[in-house]
């Protein structure tokens, strides 16, 4: 049976924030780099924590893969020029981009939130997403097209969270993805969007995470099974290769069922 990233071998791909930081398990960003790798790819890790990002690439290395890293500041247009600029120096070309970076950013309602820091959660959000983009397309286009997977959360799907700025931007992040599918349909470059669940990384276990936490947010899903970084990560893997061609402007939750429903059924959880 052919892989389901058939078409990856001999492309290039950026992962934005490939890094991850210290902790158990593995963050969205390194496991797309990995299994991207595994599947043929040469890869660009970017991140504004390049030890992070050197981790990640000798990873990649100890498995036969390509991989080269860059420090990047992706709210910078400058640093995402050079991202997509270290991709088409060293390999010539650019196939895919994963646009991973993202922050729980300020808590509180449009009552109490800080403005500043609302605007900053924006740009790391939403903007630096399209900055890439507006970088990565030319390259693409040069190459005859790609694939574009932004990351989202099921949090841009449905309201309930806590603060204002996180599923603003996500939802944000949801309607960008189709705007671009159908700017660069033309062009032959696909973009779609995932949206993680309750995905257990070492960026959510620094954020307070308790077992009792860790557990609820297990049982909110239909599975009621922990999901990993290596969950997302293959389905950017699969949305970045050839068995997804005709799939463009997709929104695809990754997370167990829990958007699948209002409320757990009776005897679940």
């Amino acid at each position: 049976m052919d892989s389901i990233e058939e078409g990856l071998a001999g492309k290039v791909a950026i992962v934005t924030g490939a890094g991850s930081r210290p902790g158990e398990g593995v963050g969205n960003g390194r496991a797309a780099a990995i299994l991207l790798a595994r599947a043929g790819a040469r890869l660009v890790c970017a991140d504004a924590v390049l030890p992070w990002a050197e981790d990640t690439r000798r990873m990649i290395e100890a498995e036969g893969g390509a991989a080269i890293t860059v420090e990047a500041d992706v709210t910078k247009p400058a640093d995402c020029r050079a991202v997509v600029e270290a991709a088409t120096s060293r390999w010539g070309r650019l196939d895919a981009l994963v646009n991973n970076v993202g922050i729980s950013g300020p808590k509180g309602t449009a009552e109490d939130v800080d403005p500043e820091e609302w605007a900053q959660g924006l740009l790391v959000n939403v903007t630096s997403m399209m900055l890439m983009a507006k970088y990565a397309v030319p390259a693409m286009r040069a190459a005859g097209g790609g694939a574009i997977v932004n990351i989202g959360s099921v949090a841009g799907l449905k309201g309930g969270h806590p603060s204002l700025l996180y599923p603003t931007s996500k939802g944000a992040v949801v309607n960008m993805t189709r705007a671009m599918a159908v700017h660069h349909a033309k062009d032959g470059i696909r973009v779609n969007c995932i949206c993680p669940g309750m995905v257990y990384t070492p960026m959510v276990q620094a954020n307070d995470m308790t077992p009792a936490k860790r557990e609820a947010r297990r049982k909110r899903s239909i599975l009621q099974v922990e999901g990993s970084g290596w969950d997302i990560g293959a389905a950017v893997a699969f949305l970045c290769g050839g068995k997804s061609r005709w799939m463009t402007g997709a929104i695809v939750p990754v997370d167990a069922g829990a958007t699948a429903i209002a409320a757990l059924p009776a005897g679940v959880g």
